[in-house]
């Protein structure tokens, strides 16, 4: 069939090779700082008071670096990731030994997506069809009071964002809590006094990410907007009398949108920039969160365990934006 031979095994290909790339990249970073989990562990336990003798710590050197996976040369432990990975073994955690990665990023990952997902659906609905409406409208008052608003907002870095929302939403006003996904003590359950303690926590990080990505959508739209605003079947559809909510919504927002589909499975990359930062500035109990303590401990099976899960799912994304994309514009063809 032309649709596997020259439209899904290439993509497959590609989509392979991006994972491999990826996690192989990774792999090594963390062993190229300076941090090695080992002396650091070590370095804690003379902390606490601990004595040992030299005998007495290179034993637990050896221990401790055969627990962590860590022995052997690079080639070798690589060799040993890729087969653990393939059982779905992703290792320990170093510094909250013996604590399976798995467990640790199932923990935190429900955290982040109920966040990620639902402030990138929010921001990328809201902003597109904003934008949309005020590219085509472009030299309405409210439209430029809106994109001056977006261009004051944009360039806000997302820590600042952040820092403005806590301390006026929180420390000034006191209208939502400082930190935490949920109350401290309180039990995971399905009631609405639970689900309403985790909206609040998680009101203002939902709110920075939201605002700046909506930021951003609503200028990349208005500006694909008012590019197709200057097409010819726009002008035609103007001159034989087609209403401007007809072609708003049939001829130019749909048209410019098709960027924005790709851009849609990019910004899951937000886990390791937005997110990232929101999550720590917020002390939410995210991947992101997780992710940096990890780095701060030199946590290599922490840290490779919570990149390959964010590989898979942005190739993954961008897998299906790309095998579904001909279903949005039928300029793209399968064979």
């Amino acid at each position: 069939m032309p649709f596997v031979k020259r439209y899904l095994i290439p993509r497959l290909i590609q989509y392979f090779l991006v994972i491999w790339v990826g996690i192989t990249v990774v792999f090594f970073i963390p062993r190229l700082t300076p941090n090695d989990p080992v002396i650091k562990m070590i370095d804690q336990m003379r902390a606490r008071g601990s004595t040992l003798e030299p005998g007495t710590m290179d034993s637990i050197m050896e221990d401790l670096t055969e627990m962590y996976g860590l022995e052997g040369s690079w080639p070798e432990q690589y060799v040993a990731f890729w087969r653990n990975l393939a059982h779905g073994d992703l290792g320990v955690s170093f510094f909250q030994f013996p604590a399976p990665v798995t467990d640790l990023v199932s923990n935190a990952l429900p955290w982040t997506l109920g966040l990620l997902l639902t402030t990138t659906a929010i921001s990328w609905i809201l902003g597109n069809i904003v934008g949309g409406i005020a590219g085509y409208y472009t030299r309405r008052s409210w439209s430029r009071i809106l994109d001056a608003i977006a261009m004051v907002i944009r360039p806000l870095p997302y820590y600042i964002f952040a820092f403005m929302l806590l301390l006026l939403f929180a420390y000034h006003w006191r209208w939502f809590p400082v930190t935490g996904g949920a109350s401290l003590g309180a039990l995971p359950e399905f009631t609405w006094a639970y689900i309403q303690d985790v909206l609040r926590h998680s009101f203002l990080p939902g709110l920075s990410l939201a605002v700046l990505g909506m930021a951003v959508n609503f200028q990349v739209m208005k500006l694909l907007v008012q590019n197709v605003n200057s097409e010819d079947y726009v002008q035609y559809a103007r001159l034989g009398g087609v209403t401007n909510a007809r072609i708003v919504s049939k001829y130019v927002i749909r048209n410019a949108l098709l960027p924005q589909i790709t851009g849609l499975a990019l910004s899951f990359g937000q886990l390791f920039s937005g997110a990232l930062i929101t999550e720590i500035v917020f002390g939410y109990p995210g991947v992101g969160m997780l992710l940096y303590r990890a780095i701060l401990n030199g946590d290599y099976n922490l840290i490779m365990g919570i990149t390959v899960l964010s590989i898979f799912g942005i190739t993954t994304a961008m897998l299906i934006v790309d095998l579904t994309y001909p279903l949005f514009d039928p300029r793209v063809r399968y064979t």
